[in-house]
């Protein structure tokens, strides 16, 4: 199998602390490695570092080979320009296709997301990718929900169509985007809504018929990077193709209407980072629910605070259920609940012009 870390995200939902040059996945949000390296420690025992794409954009290719120095230079591969997913995964099956068989299969997953239980997660790629290689299906993996997210897309199973490795395997029915609260409810209560995890198994074969029926003009542009893979021009189609394309997700330009897709329970704990609020669910915390990063933090009937200000002293007094992210140059305050909301921010900083802040 080929593996293709997607790392070329701008993680704004993470401002002060993500930037354009420092986004999520090269942060060391959770301990001494950055995300992207806590990834690639979780695959590296499935595959040689020659089977493993990184695909980033140009400003952070140098970063991203100096967080991962036993990956061949040629595996970091630079978007031009952030198209979202889709091209990210053709982009890559493109690449697959020039170095490998048609009917190598290749897993994509978010360079930025928390997995609890690396051996379990393992064990489920291996039975995804030996699935993906017998049958014709695009394979995506849900999460069990613990609880009502409005963050995450859903996806709602349907009939049981196998079984591998001792994993049954479902026929999806449905996706759903990130619901309102009721709606969340509505979906754990019913029992077949898996979280929307954005990690997938397919042959390239597959995937790159799948461009051809659903996104045409996407998939010659990728054949035509094909072609240039491993050239001095490679660069240069790249920049051209991508001139050219359109940005969406490979949700909405091949998942939700291919005709063979199948979805695989994860039964490991699965966090994707999207927020404040997610990053204070899986902190420690002191007695008073506070999850803090500070020089010396007191509070006082203050609960369930998230606070990274590591160079500061501080104090709260009768507050709850906040966020505040101190950097040199930004301070962010808001509602814990209303973290989401942090993109916003970012936008309108962006549309002031302010970009040196982003």
């Amino acid at each position: 199998m080929y593996i293709v870390l997607m790392a070329g995200g701008v993680g704004s939902r993470f401002w002060p602390r993500s930037r354009k040059e420092l986004p999520k996945q090269m942060l060391n949000l959770l301990g001494d490695k950055s995300m992207l390296q806590m990834t690639y420690e979780r695959i590296k025992p499935l595959v040689d570092p020659e089977h493993i794409l990184v695909i980033t954009n140009t400003e952070l290719s140098a970063l991203a080979a100096e967080q991962l120095p036993d990956l061949p230079a040629q595996n970091i591969i630079a978007e031009p320009f952030g198209r979202n997913t889709a091209p990210c995964i053709g982009l890559a099956a493109a690449i697959i296709q020039s170095r490998a068989d048609e009917d190598e299969v290749m897993v994509t997953l978010p360079a930025d997301h928390l997995i609890v239980d690396d051996e379990k997660f393992r064990q489920t790629i291996k039975a995804a990718c030996a699935y993906a290689s017998q049958k014709e299906c695009l394979v995506t993996l849900g999460v069990k929900p613990g609880y009502p997210e409005t963050g995450y897309g859903y996806i709602q199973r349907g009939d049981e169509i196998s079984v591998t490795s001792g994993l049954p395997v479902f026929k999806v029915k449905t996706f759903a985007e990130k619901p309102n609260l009721e709606t969340a409810k509505r979906f754990i209560k019913s029992g077949d809504f898996l979280w929307n995890s954005g990690m997938f198994i397919w042959s390239v074969d597959m995937i790159m018929q799948e461009f051809t029926t659903h996104e045409p003009e996407m998939a010659e542009g990728f054949k035509q990077i094909r072609k240039a893979a491993g050239t001095t021009s490679m660069a240069d189609v790249i920049f051209n193709v991508y001139s050219k394309l359109r940005s969406i997700s490979i949700d909405y330009a091949i998942m939700e209407t291919a005709e063979h897709v199948c979805i695989i329970e994860a039964d490991f704990i699965w966090n994707d980072l999207g927020s404040w609020e997610a990053a204070y669910n899986i902190a420690e915390k002191d007695e008073q629910g506070n999850a803090v990063q500070a020089q010396f933090f007191q509070a006082f009937d203050s609960q369930n605070n998230y606070i990274y200000t590591p160079k500061k002293v501080v104090a709260m007094v009768g507050v709850d259920n906040l966020v505040v992210v101190e950097t040199e140059d930004a301070l962010l305050i808001c509602k814990k609940e209303q973290s989401q909301k942090v993109k916003e921010v970012v936008d309108a900083l962006r549309r002031k012009k302010m970009d040196h802040i982003i």
